[in-house]
């Protein structure tokens, strides 16, 4: 099922074996919908920092280059002045704590792309299931951060944001159906 669902996602037209999840499609495009109308109009809390925000994601599952250009991103911040800080989810890591990504930390406690830009970086890098409550977190113990980068939160609307980037790869939006009839997060 992990191979067959990207393969048939990335065909033109709507694969017949997809047929069945039709409603499944709608019920998750209702949903996310709804949720993220819920944060626009504030019946849902969105936390801003008193920094700058900027939100790497993409619009579709999978991979497509979002940890790469966040580091791109705090070099050439750096080069012009800025002292970013990035904040990520973690995914893969076994503790739901919001923690700072030590050089030395272990990626099963940290999640392996934050790890990788704590020591790519030179940014203090923190991670937390909540971005919000991490970017908090990472502008108390690191005062001099100026601007957050958040790796992959583009559907995680409790972090307020002023610039957001959406990454596509070579497959753009594949046959342009949301999950689970296509690679679509929303």
């Amino acid at each position: 099922l992990a191979e067959t669902l990207p393969r048939l996602w990335y065909r033109r037209g709507l694969a017949l074996p997809l047929l069945p999840l039709v409603p499944v499609s709608w019920l998750f495009a209702a949903l996310s919908g709804l949720r993220r109308v819920a944060y626009r109009s504030g019946l849902l809390a969105s936390e801003r920092l008193p920094v700058p925000v900027v939100v790497v994601g993409n619009l579709v599952a999978g991979g497509a280059g979002k940890t790469p250009l966040t580091l791109w991103l705090a070099r050439q911040l750096q080069q012009r002045g800025w002292r970013p800080g990035i904040v990520s989810r973690g995914y893969g890591r076994s503790a739901d704590d919001v923690r700072g990504v030590l050089a030395d930390s272990r990626a099963d406690e940290v999640g392996d792309e934050p790890l990788l830009l704590a020591r790519r970086s030179g940014c203090p890098v923190w991670v937390g299931r909540s971005r919000a409550e991490a970017g908090v977190a990472l502008l108390a113990a690191h005062p001099e951060v100026d601007i957050v980068l958040c790796d992959d939160g583009l559907q995680h609307y409790a972090l307020g944001r002023d610039v957001e980037l959406a990454v596509f790869d070579a497959r753009g939006v594949g046959n342009g159906w949301r999950l689970p009839l296509g690679p679509l997060r929303e």
